[in-house]
């Protein structure tokens, strides 16, 4: 304060102006309150030019009131304010998004004719089965166009070799259990029944030789919830020579032998998902026919007592302790 009034004498002393003392008593108190300091701040931009946009940096929000209760608030007023925030409703229903890759089974299934494999196209019921055959295969002629729509490099030969090596693969990797690989060789459907008992066991199997070349008997397609999914299911006919052991956890033999070869004749349906631009075909189940003969049960190991059941339902309505050594039991093998 000092400073700014010897600078205003310095400035009055240079313009030559009288001093307050030879001035009229009116004009000393106005020159008194001209020297004090302007204690407000100019804030106005000088260049009013860029005054619209410099309004337009502040934006006004709207602060929640935090301490509002959703409980305290009618339906009407929740809505209102779902809406201020740009808040969904919740849906009374819950949806999951589900991707159907298969299809749950076999359609048009194919039905062996009965003594496959084992009558001569001489005689005279294999020659009916081939004409049988020739019958039925115009179905299978229109699926097999169907699917050169998506697939133009289907060859129904081709594929029969094809489908050989999945199902060879398939095999062999179920036999070592991995499961993710197993995944990617057969469907959705067919996964559950491979792996279905198949746990404390150890599988050796192995595909020896092709009896007869592989070959494509049956073709179908069909299409799920839209007409423009379609799946694709073509059944190959394998006769082939394989052998087969199962032991179980202990390593007894269960089922089959790694020495005896036996002839097995499958029809093995593959399916592939056409509509999928990635789609690949993959192992989906097999074809029993009613007329080929029941597979040899498997060994099952079990626990029996020594006494008889008669004798064990006595002991049981007495109370009597038994000595040392009078309860044995042993492991035996039952087909």
């Amino acid at each position: 304060m000092a400073s700014f009034v010897a600078a205003s004498r310095a400035a009055i002393k240079f313009l030559q102006l009288p001093s307050a003392g030879f001035l009229a008593p009116c004009l000393q108190n106005a020159t008194v309150i001209n020297q004090q300091q302007v204690r407000h701040r100019r804030t106005k931009h000088w260049d009013p030019k860029w005054k619209r946009l410099r309004k337009a940096k502040f934006v006004k929000i709207d602060i929640p009131n935090l301490n509002e209760r959703p409980e305290d608030l009618s339906q009407e007023e929740m809505k209102t304010r779902m809406k201020e925030r740009g808040i969904l409703p919740p849906r009374p229903w819950l949806e999951r998004p589900f991707h159907i890759s298969c299809t749950g089974g076999v359609f048009e299934p194919y039905i062996p004719p009965e003594g496959d494999g084992r009558m001569s196209a001489i005689s005279r019921e294999g020659a009916k089965q081939k004409i049988e055959q020739l019958e039925k295969k115009t179905k299978s002629m229109m699926a097999i166009r169907k699917i050169r729509n998506y697939d133009e490099d289907f060859e129904p030969p081709e594929f029969a070799t094809l489908a050989q090596d999945i199902y060879i693969e398939a095999h062999k990797t179920l036999c070592e259990k991995n499961k993710y690989k197993l995944r990617e060789i057969v469907t959705e459907r067919a996964y559950p029944e491979l792996m279905h008992n198949v746990a404390d066991k150890t599988i050796r199997w192995q595909f020896l030789k092709s009896l007869e070349p592989p070959r494509v008997v049956h073709a179908r397609c069909t299409d799920v919830i839209t007409k423009e999914n379609i799946f694709a299911q073509v059944t190959v006919r394998f006769h082939s020579q394989q052998t087969l052991a199962i032991y179980d956890r202990f390593g007894r033999l269960m089922h089959g032998s790694e020495t005896v070869a036996k002839d097995c004749l499958e029809y093995v349906v593959f399916e592939k998902h056409l509509a999928n631009e990635y789609g690949v075909w993959r192992l989906h189940e097999k074809i029993i026919p009613d007329w080929m003969p029941p597979k040899a049960p498997a060994f099952i190991t079990y626990r029996v007592d020594d006494e008889p059941p008669v004798a064990a339902a006595e002991t049981e309505s007495k109370e009597v302790v038994p000595a040392e050594g009078a309860a044995k039991t042993e492991t035996v093998a039952t087909a």
